[in-house]
């Protein structure tokens, strides 16, 4: 379970890139391929919920339940998001109408068009780049030095949120 700062910046973060690349981490035979996710919901649980395409072959052939990991940018952002966690596929017609907190549109678009996920998080790493300009010729000369001495670029910083207790 996320604290609320840790969900609220999680919400903020994925609804301002709102797209992913969907990576399925199975290694079952059957599976559903890596994609793009369009994030359509972050609930008070910390899981996030998006659609992936739905494939060709009948859906209740699938895993129900897999690894995977969402990797959310959008460029011209200088952050990015790794999210890995726990698969579930929701295709189920009573499962879908029982969702509560969901626009109408998105459960009629569950049941016709793309598959809706919802991904249990296990591990969050933000990673955001590191922009700040030099104000004076002292902080110039610092980060001359800096690079000069530790052969250092300034770069993208990495930050890991995890959940105080994962259960699955």
């Amino acid at each position: 379970m996320f604290n609320h700062q840790q969900l609220h910046f999680f919400q903020q973060k994925i609804t301002d890139l709102k797209s992913a690349v969907f990576y399925n981490l199975s290694n079952a035979v059957l599976k559903i391929p890596n994609c793009l996710a369009t994030a359509v919901h972050v609930d008070e649980v910390g899981q996030v919920w998006f659609f992936v395409n739905r494939p060709l072959q009948c859906i209740n052939e699938f895993d129900k339940e897999f690894q995977a990991r969402l990797h959310f940018l959008q460029k011209g952002k200088d952050f990015f998001l790794n999210i890995e966690g726990k698969a579930h596929l929701v295709t189920d017609p009573e499962e879908i109408n029982a969702l509560m907190g969901m626009p109408e549109v998105v459960q009629q678009k569950a049941r016709t068009k793309e598959i809706l996920v919802k991904l249990k998080v296990c591990n969050i790493q933000y990673t955001e780049k590191q922009t700040r300009a030099a104000n004076n010729w002292i902080e110039i000369i610092h980060a001359y030095l800096n690079k000069l001495f530790h052969a250092r670029q300034p770069g993208y910083r990495p930050f890991t949120i995890q959940p105080d207790t994962v259960s699955f």
